[in-house]
């Protein structure tokens, strides 16, 4: 490009007047630069106080007061439109634009002209403009006018995930962990989201975002790494018990319909009883679990939750039947750590509580207490 142009012009096809009379005088002497692919790009996010000289540009009152005059090219100070020639412009929240602003990028679009301040100026901009919007049905701030519509090459609309796997890898791709997250309790949080976005008490139009399972099994984590610096722990590993965090957190995430005022963490939580008791199911299908169920025949107690190191709940399940049948099929390898056990050992209380052959009771303490259904 053109050593100091704003609009990164090609030495062989300068577009401003001050470029292309500095092409005519210096010739092949002219100063050029090299544009780094990451400076190719621009983005601006549409809000409503966007000007069309965010955009496109606007007379600069500082180059009048040098004495140039109004009708003088010179004075225009280019928007980010035009300073991305040659490159990639994002538009976010297209929708979002007031309507007059987004008329201003017709004539960029298509023309290669802009108009600022009643002069006209001819820009042939090499520019590739991509947008981004939610379907209409989706917000009430906006829409995108027609015309500007019909400037668009292409459109391509995207879906949530349509299997559970592409969930898994979306969470496990996107997610920051602060702490280990079985492969079970992630696949919790992805039928949950999944839950979620398909339940009537939710408002579909708002609908529910990949974000909101990202910062689920973020949630998690943090739960998790929680537990293990009051305890001590060495290791961070989420449990299942560590997913009960993710409904009052996440609760502003989501839009209810307006019969379900009041009931939101109640649907939350039951939402998430059935996406654990799905993996379950799913997980551990056909596995003899009576060896955890003798554990609380007698009367006992098996206690567990937040409070409730690794090494605590393992010492009072003692050796199960059944465990390592349970580890492996929750991918643990063949010498899990205390945590990844106890991981496994929690998930089958509380998959066995959810299936109606163990009890289950909170205490204010944050203990979770399981025990024989008779």
């Amino acid at each position: 490009m053109i050593e100091g142009s704003e609009l990164n012009e090609h030495p062989y096809e300068p577009l401003t007047p001050s470029s292309r009379r500095q092409a005519e005088e210096l010739g092949d002497e002219l100063p050029i630069r090299w544009l780094h692919r990451s400076l190719r790009y621009g983005e601006k996010l549409a809000t409503p106080d966007t000007s069309v000289g965010d955009l496109i540009g606007d007379v600069d009152p500082i180059r009048v007061a040098q004495g140039r005059t109004l009708g003088d090219p010179e004075t225009i100070h280019f928007g980010l439109v035009p300073r991305t020639n040659r490159g990639i412009f994002a538009v976010n929240e297209l929708p979002d634009l007031a309507e007059r602003i987004q008329v201003s990028l017709l004539n960029v679009l298509e023309e290669r002209d802009i108009q600022v301040r009643g002069y006209q100026l001819r820009l042939p901009l090499d520019l590739l403009l991509v947008a981004s919007a939610n379907p209409e049905d989706y917000t009430n701030r906006g829409r995108i006018i027609t015309p500007l519509k019909d400037r668009f090459g292409a459109e391509i609309r995207t879906h949530y995930p349509l299997e559970l796997d592409l969930e898994l890898d979306l969470i496990r791709q996107e997610a920051r962990l602060v702490a280990e997250v079985p492969d079970h309790v992630l696949e919790v949080v992805a039928r949950f989201a999944r839950a979620v976005r398909e339940s009537p008490s939710v408002d579909s139009r708002s609908g529910v975002s990949a974000r909101f399972a990202i910062a689920a099994a973020e949630t998690v984590a943090a739960s998790a790494l929680r537990r293990s610096g009051i305890l001590g722990e060495p290791i961070s590993t989420a449990r299942i018990g560590d997913t009960a965090s993710i409904t009052s957190t996440l609760r502003g995430k989501v839009e209810f319909e307006s019969g379900e005022e009041g009931r939101e963490i109640e649907v939350l939580a039951h939402l998430l009883r059935t996406a654990t008791a799905e993996t379950f199911r799913a997980r551990l299908a056909g596995l003899d679990l009576s060896g955890f169920t003798e554990l609380v025949a007698e009367g006992e107690i098996v206690e567990t939750g937040e409070l409730v190191g690794a090494e605590d709940l393992l010492r009072q399940v003692g050796t199960v039947p059944g465990l390592a049948k349970v580890l492996e099929r929750l991918g643990f390898d063949d010498a899990p750590t205390a945590q990844q056990a106890a991981a496994g050992v929690e998930f089958a209380l509380e998959g066995l509580h959810l299936t109606r052959r163990l009890s289950k009771a909170m205490t204010d303490e944050g203990r979770t207490l399981y025990g024989s259904r008779e």
